[in-house]
């Protein structure tokens, strides 16, 4: 019986080299052809899994967790110091899908911080932020911008606990002014206190009180003066 040999199928030597250049794995070093270079984890050549990543650009670093080429996962992002040099860092926390997401703390160039949630790379949900200038607010967050409940505290002790929209004071809130000793407690529009009740409060501790206190002033009909101070508000917002 005759013996028929098939000749083996040889493919083109650019398909093992093809092969061996997908990266998957634990690698070494890969520069970029703009001389970024990344040491880390690999799958079907794609970043993924732990991994740290130099630009050459700004000499910004970021290690932490890929996820099929993008920062994804927990990491921190630090950048060098212009005049010293030094590794300063930015930001530790949550990532997601390259940008901030989820719990992470951010230290500004100009010394404030920010510790709380982020989305999309934004300010979202609650956090707690430090300002340069001693003051502190703790609240709710939507795109980079105090909205929703929150307390502001500022250098002199004196705070406002009450509602916020796009930055500023707005709605139902109160404001301690401690250092005279007086509460005010009203509706604001747009970081403006358009009607409310002034009293005196804690003035016997103040730092600087009044000269005279606040006389008692008898409403005949108060909840006729909350229904115009809240017709006044929906009438802003209109």
């Amino acid at each position: 019986m005759p013996v028929i040999k098939c000749p083996r199928i040889r493919h083109p030597p650019f398909h093992e080299w093809d092969r061996k250049a997908q990266k998957c794995g634990l690698r070494h070093t890969v520069y970029a052809v703009n001389g970024d270079q990344y040491t880390g984890e690999w799958q079907d050549n794609l970043k993924h899994g732990k991994g740290t990543q130099i630009w050459k650009s700004t000499g910004a670093i970021y290690s932490g967790d890929w996820k099929f080429g993008k920062r994804d996962g927990y990491g921190s992002y630090s950048v060098p110091d212009p005049v010293t040099k030094e590794y300063k860092k930015m930001y530790t926390g949550w990532w997601e899908n390259d940008r901030r997401g989820g719990r992470g703390m951010y230290f500004y160039s100009n010394g404030e911080q920010y510790d709380g949630e982020w989305s999309k790379g934004l300010r979202s949900g609650w956090g707690k932020m430090h300002y340069k200038d001693g003051s502190v607010y703790e609240g709710q967050w939507l795109k980079d911008k105090r909205n929703g409940q929150g307390v502001l505290l500022l250098p002199n002790g004196n705070r406002y606990e009450g509602g916020w929209k796009d930055g500023k004071k707005h709605g139902p809130g109160k404001f301690f002014y401690l250092d005279k000793g007086q509460l005010l407690e009203g509706t604001w529009v747009a970081d403006i206190p358009k009607c409310g009740a002034l009293v005196d409060f804690g003035r016997d501790n103040a730092s600087a009180p009044t000269e005279f206190p606040l006389p008692e002033i008898e409403l005949h009909d108060p909840a006729a003066v909350l229904a115009e101070a809240q017709a006044m508000f929906e009438d802003s917002n209109n």
